[in-house]
């Protein structure tokens, strides 16, 4: 028999964690609740010459995401499934199990500044990181008109 300390404390940490990943997704207005279930965590870098964009969809197929441009909004769509338990008889069903990985689908969309060149939008995917790259226009350089 195996001794286990016990704290009672974790329950009320367990809890609130439950809580938090339960309720803590209503605020976002990226995605919307009618076609998204689960909103993948993303980062925004701007440098001088490109925006990038890296989000997290581990257990998606790059080749699986949607990506589409519009009148300056970039949307980001895709589809995570459940991955089947298989056991030595190919079918075997878990005796139990905790689920804590979002599944179904996913969507974000992000508007674009005007100086976004959206002719040339590249996208890649590697270790469940997908990375969008959306290179900036060259500026309007000033001239100066002669008059005649």
């Amino acid at each position: 028999m195996a001794v286990m300390r016990y704290e009672p404390w974790n329950v009320v940490s367990q809890l609130q964690n439950e809580i938090n990943r339960v309720f803590g997704t209503l605020g976002e207005a990226e995605g919307s609740s009618a076609t998204s279930e689960w909103t993948p965590a993303v980062d925004v870098r701007e440098f001088s010459d490109r925006f990038q964009l890296l989000l997290d969809v581990p257990g998606v197929d790059p080749k699986d995401v949607e990506i589409t441009l519009d009148s300056g909004v970039l949307t980001v769509g895709g589809n995570r499934s459940d991955e089947k338990a298989v056991g030595a008889s190919g079918t075997e069903q878990p005796q139990q199990q905790r689920i804590e990985r979002r599944l179904g689908q996913f969507f974000r969309r992000f508007i674009l500044p005007d100086t976004a060149d959206a002719d040339n939008v590249n996208a890649s995917g590697r270790n469940g990181v997908l990375e969008i790259v959306i290179p900036k226009q060259p500026k309007a350089q000033p001239r100066r008109i002669t008059v005649k």
